[in-house]
């Protein structure tokens, strides 16, 4: 799996993926780049044909709003306006995320976690999955998996999550670390009965005594 370098496609991916499975969000994917070519058409279209193009995702009434509410930020806020104090500004109408990679990690992400509803674990699929950049999204699988390692404090903030999934992610490796461990979550670590006598790492995680 290579970074496939398509920033707003992941984000959009992302905000359809909340609250469904994967085929649903890539059905809604499907429909709503039939229906508009563009991503400045999905932004200026009337947010009932946007709503009505990705229902198969669900709460789409929720979702179709917050992607306009992105891709209008996006617009609003163009990099090559970015202030000598690190902040953004400016106005535009341009719809592109392509100079992420361009700026340092911090200033990318912080763009990013300061789009409506977008945070650190969206970010952080923007950056890996389109760029390979170092970050590495922590979901509900993740954090149960590290947790259950000792990898991750139990209880932390998502927030703290990431920093420290970050922490212990050696460069180059961040891809293959969260598909592993996101396989691993949903095929055997499961949230109320996990298959510890199937699992490949019982012999070095500390959790394993908790479950019969």
């Amino acid at each position: 799996m290579k970074p496939h370098g398509h920033p707003i496609a992941e984000l959009i991916l992302t905000v359809l993926s909340q609250s469904t499975n994967d085929r649903n969000r890539d059905v809604a994917y499907l429909r709503l780049r039939r229906r508009f070519e563009l991503w400045e058409q999905v932004r200026d279209a009337p947010v009932a044909e946007v709503e009505e193009a990705i229902r198969p995702g669900g709460i789409s009434k929720v979702k179709s709003v917050r992607i306009q509410a992105i891709l209008r930020a996006i617009s609003e806020r163009p990099p090559e306006a970015r202030a000598d104090d690190g902040r953004w500004s400016g106005s535009g109408t341009e719809l592109s995320l392509d100079w992420l990679p361009e700026v340092s990690l911090e200033q990318a992400r912080d763009y990013l976690t300061a789009l409506p509803g977008v945070g650190r674990k969206t970010a952080a699929c923007v950056l890996l999955f389109a760029y390979g950049l170092h970050d590495v999204p922590v979901d509900t699988h993740v954090s149960r998996v590290g947790m259950r390692l000792g990898l991750l404090r139990s209880g932390a903030p998502f927030e703290q999550l990431h920093d420290q999934m970050l922490a212990l992610t050696p460069p180059g490796q961040e891809l293959e670390l969260h598909v592993n461990l996101l396989r691993h979550g949903r095929r055997t670590c499961h949230a109320r009965s996990p298959e510890c006598r199937e699992c490949a790492l019982a012999r070095m995680c500390p959790s394993r005594r908790l479950f019969p």
